[in-house]
């Protein structure tokens, strides 16, 4: 019994396979006990015999014995050495028969979770040619500066005994420097009581979510939006209530309508660059969200994602500058340095903050002094504003070279607009848009499905491309794999 055992477990255990050897002879002696193949009583080979068998260091599997022998599967005897216990662990085995050749019991749970969704909220790290949806171009700050800027704050923060747990808001100096950023450049009225530094503008809007909403709480959104703002609302309960949108941004008279039945707790918008059609809210509709907020009691929940990057005229002041009580206002420094410097903000009422503030400390405990610390010297120092011009320049003179190979390329295949601001353009395609998705993917191009911004099956269709991370270069390649795609 024992040595036909040995054959099924040599033919199971996998140098190459990722996770310890001794816990895949441990998985594999627990399945065979549940599977009958190993029965109370029957003595197994001794480590020392087992060991030379698979070809494994003799601890390996003295430690896969004592870990079996102290769950209950396998009793020692002092004479005749290490058997199947009589008296076995209370398991119920509804596992297949035969796992699949590198499957390893990592991938399975023995309870219930929520599944991702099929389609992932972001584009997932792939060979060939990437288009994003607008993300900055990491490789244009330099490391060198943001060296200096991590040597200074791991300093500064040792000397004040910044190591240890801090303020879940964030660290004084940089919540300081953000507030005089966005009272003095975006005319908020806020101060460091105001703000809330969190992992990015998107954790920015997850813990508004968890501080404003609950089960079947109304959130209204535009029929086209940001797909991964809409997945934090859900995972709180709320229900979804889509309403059109034009040239002018949301159609605010659509939110009243609902508003009339529905009591709505917040409503969704990106009023500098609508995401992810780019269109600015006009000055007009504004003010009449606002004036619905005021009566109706629902936050305005405001991502201002890329304010900074505004190529023709002065960029309208946020909402926040002139409804501070009714809005939510989330911004991030990721989009302007880094995207991995997870850097992002949100500016509300002290009460608001304060709510947040709980919310992290829950989630995560605190956020990181170091980095934190890191960035306020980089806008302190004025490195953000040096890079913000430097960037701003070479994201313009990328966005009219991306236009005109587009136009060049698809001609009348393709209809958009060339926006005043942001680091996108949105696309409109004659043709099947699935289809062009598919033959893209086939010549491993990959950008965001068109249908990952719709909230409502009626919503016009296009893709959001962004120019800002590709090089003039790779900005003709990706494009010319989309003409193909197109034709």
């Amino acid at each position: 019994m024992a040595q036909n055992w040995r054959i099924g477990l040599s033919d199971r255990i996998d140098p190459a396979r990722t996770g310890p050897l001794y816990m895949q002879i441990i998985e594999a002696v627990i399945r065979d006990i549940q599977r009958g193949r190993l029965t109370p009583g029957t003595y197994l080979p001794s480590s020392r015999e087992l060991a030379s068998t698979l070809g494994v260091n003799r601890k390996t599997v003295v430690l896969a014995y004592e870990d079996l022998v102290a769950q209950g599967w396998l009793a020692t005897s002092a004479t005749r050495g290490t058997m199947v216990s009589e008296h076995l662990p209370e398991a119920i085995d509804d596992r297949p028969q035969d796992d699949a050749p590198g499957q390893s019991s990592a991938t399975k749970t023995a309870y219930t979770f929520k599944p991702p969704p099929d389609r992932p909220l972001a584009l997932r790290n792939v060979s060939g040619l990437k288009i994003d949806e607008g993300t900055p171009d990491g490789r244009l700050f330099l490391p060198e500066t943001l060296a200096k800027a991590y040597r200074s704050a791991v300093h500064q923060v040792s000397r004040s005994n910044g190591l240890q747990y801090r303020d879940p808001r964030g660290t004084p100096e940089l919540r300081c420097a953000i507030a005089d950023m966005l009272r003095i450049q975006r005319g908020l009225p806020v101060n460091d009581s105001n703000i809330c530094i969190t992992r990015g503008s998107q954790n920015g809007i997850f813990l508004t979510a968890s501080a404003l909403l609950g089960p079947g709480d109304a959130v209204i959104v535009e029929s086209l939006t940001y797909e991964p703002a809409v997945a934090a609302f859900r995972t709180f309960g709320a229900r979804i209530f889509p309403v059109g949108l034009d040239d002018g941004g949301m159609d605010v008279d659509a939110v009243d309508e609902i508003c009339r039945k529905e009591r709505v707790k917040a409503v969704f918008v990106t009023p500098h660059h609508q995401f992810p059609t780019t269109v600015a809210l006009r000055p007009n509709r504004r003010l009449r969200l606002v004036d619905l907020a005021r009566n109706y009691g629902f936050a305005i929940i405001e991502d201002d994602y890329d304010h900074e990057f505004h190529f023709q005229s002065q960029p309208l002041l946020p909402v926040a500058a002139y409804a501070p009580e009714e809005v939510v206002y989330i911004g991030s420094l990721s989009k302007l340095l880094l995207p991995a410097l997870r850097i992002g903000y949100v500016a509300a009422p002290a009460s608001m903050i304060d709510a947040l503030a709980h919310m992290v400390s829950v989630s995560d405990g605190m956020g990181n002094s170091i980095t934190e610390t890191a960035t306020a010297r980089l806008i302190e120092t004025g490195e953000v504003r040096r890079h913000a011009r430097k960037a701003r320049k070479i994201y313009a003179e990328r966005r009219e070279h991306f236009a005109s190979t587009l136009r060049a390329a698809l001609g009348d295949r393709v209809q958009f607009d060339l926006p005043d601001g942001g680091l996108a353009l949105w696309l409109k395609f004659r043709g099947n848009l699935e289809v062009i998705e598919q033959r893209a993917a086939q010549s491993n191009l990959h950008f965001a499905s068109h249908e990952s911004f719709k909230t409502r099956g009626d919503a016009p269709s296009g893709l959001r491309l962004g120019f800002a991370s590709l090089d003039k270069d790779e900005a003709v390649k990706a494009i010319d794999a989309l003409d193909r795609a197109a034709r």
